[in-house]
């Protein structure tokens, strides 16, 4: 899969409105989830206990964080652009989030992005992002919002 490359403000300007790519598919695993559990301490048995969830849960099997799909957004957001010369990246906001589908344990998952604005702020970009999470051969999404990101680019 080949990346988009970027290496200013202008050649992030030039993609404003397209879309920028799709990741590659990442497994969410029953271990990605216990270690996200464990992370943030929240146990819920939805996501922890795969025996009770099969049996009592509306799913049939535990399911993902809603915040641990989120939380892999920087990780596929760099399959679809290496952004290059830059000092510093700033996760700055999230916005009109939502959760449209749980994510099933060892559910195939990528990210979809486009670039709705990029604004320069004295030297530094502020680029935000739409995202949709597709779950493979789920007709609706994980979760669809945007994100927005701040770089400091070198001179």
């Amino acid at each position: 899969m080949s990346r988009l490359l970027i290496e200013s403000h202008q050649e992030f300007e030039s993609y404003l409105g397209q879309k920028l790519g799709v990741s590659e598919y990442h497994t969410v695993t029953q271990e990605q989830i216990n270690k996200f559990a464990e992370a943030t301490l929240d146990f819920q048995w939805i996501h922890t206990n795969p025996e009770k969830a099969k049996t009592e849960g509306a799913f049939g099997s535990t399911i993902a964080h809603g915040y641990l799909t989120l939380s892999l957004l920087p990780y596929m957001w760099e399959q679809v652009v290496e952004v290059r010369n830059f000092k510093m990246l700033v996760n700055y906001g999230i916005e009109q989030f939502k959760f449209g589908a749980p994510v099933l344990v060892n559910s195939n998952v990528r990210t979809h992005v486009w670039l709705k604005e990029c604004t320069n702020l004295r030297g530094i970009s502020r680029v935000k992002l739409q995202v949709q999470m597709e779950i493979e051969g789920s007709k609706k999404p994980a979760f669809d919002g945007s994100i927005t990101f701040l770089y400091h680019f070198n001179s």
